[in-house]
């Protein structure tokens, strides 16, 4: 029991950006690119990729860009990052479209209940596709929506037009921020962010969620519309 705790414990730590990113850098060396483009997909379009950091390794590899200009290219950064996220958003769409009904037929699943098919074309419905724009910016959501999303047969040419749309939006608002505002707040502070990676991975974590969280609380206590005098 020890032993596996102190596997995950070890599994854990390599999958901090910082570290994931040296290790791809030793790995990959000019082809680190590649690297970055399939942990986004992993995590956008496999269920399987759902614990892969998202905005945090974003935020750190704009960082990191930006103080190591000779080995991480912004210009090369954005569109590997990019193209992993729409195509991998769009292979979660199409796994769940095509094997939906294998996938949500048990409602004793853990996480693959045909009821959460139903629930999630009503929601869709209800506040319409820009929740595919949000759910770009919510941890493991992000993973999952795209299956539930083709598995309840929402239009694909919307669904596309609105997972481009939010993939730019994430991605460059994500690898932007860490680029530009990690050397102000280095500035401000005096310190130097890759010495508390840890910190700013909390700080974007709870960044990330407001959107959605907002969202929601307007929804929730915003006033039902009247209805009109039949």
């Amino acid at each position: 029991m020890e032993a596996l705790i102190d596997l995950l414990y070890q599994f854990l730590d390599f999958i901090k950006p910082d570290k994931l990113i040296n290790w791809l850098l030793d790995l990959l060396g000019v082809y680190v690119y590649f690297g970055l483009f399939f942990i986004v997909f992993a995590e956008t379009g496999l269920a399987v990729g759902f614990f892969l950091p998202g905005d945090s390794l974003l935020v750190v590899t704009g960082l990191m860009a930006k103080t190591l200009p000779d080995k991480l290219y912004i210009l090369y950064v954005l569109p590997a990052f990019l193209a992993g996220s729409i195509i991998g958003d769009n292979t979660g769409y199409w796994t769940g479209r095509v094997m939906g009904k294998s996938l949500f037929k048990r409602e004793d699943s853990f996480l693959f209940k045909p009821s959460r098919v139903a629930k999630a074309h009503h929601f869709f419905e209800k506040y319409g596709a820009k929740t595919i724009i949000l759910a770009r910016f919510v941890p493991i959501v992000r993973t999952f929506a795209p299956l539930v999303i083709g598995a309840s047969e929402f239009p694909y040419r919307t669904f596309l037009f609105y997972s481009v749309l939010g993939g730019v939006l994430w991605i460059f608002s994500m690898v932007l921020a860490g680029y530009f505002l990690g050397s102000l707040v280095e500035q401000a502070l005096g310190i130097r962010l890759q010495d508390h990676i840890e910190k700013v991975v909390i700080v974007v974590v709870i960044l990330s969620l407001l959107p959605p969280l907002i969202e929601y609380l307007k929804h929730r206590y915003s006033k039902p519309a009247p209805e009109a005098a039949q």
